[in-house]
């Protein structure tokens, strides 16, 4: 019971951030590392995306921000994230 409202902490401040900064800060890697760790090595129960394809990344974010995959913090960040800022992600994120 006390990691589930830890995660929702963690989520709550994920969504005040990206809320706060709109999307060129929400593009920053540094808004992705609460949750997945500074270098995208996964944290927690939140998955690796170091090292994952280009293509893979922007797929699954891309789910995320149409709701075809339900998470409310992914959900609610993808969706200020611009095809721009995704391949910026993406590209950073692939080369880890």
């Amino acid at each position: 019971m006390k990691t589930k409202w830890i995660m929702i902490a963690v989520a709550a401040a994920a969504l005040a951030l990206a809320g706060a900064a709109g999307s060129a800060e929400a593009a920053n890697p540094a808004a992705c590392a609460g949750c997945h760790g500074a270098n995208g090595e996964g944290k927690g129960p939140n998955p690796k995306i170091a090292g994952m394809s280009a293509g893979a990344f922007t797929s699954a974010v891309n789910a995320y921000k149409s709701g075809a995959k339900k998470h409310p913090a992914m959900n609610a960040i993808a969706k200020k994230l611009s095809a721009g800022d995704i391949a910026e992600l993406a590209a950073f994120y692939a080369a880890k």
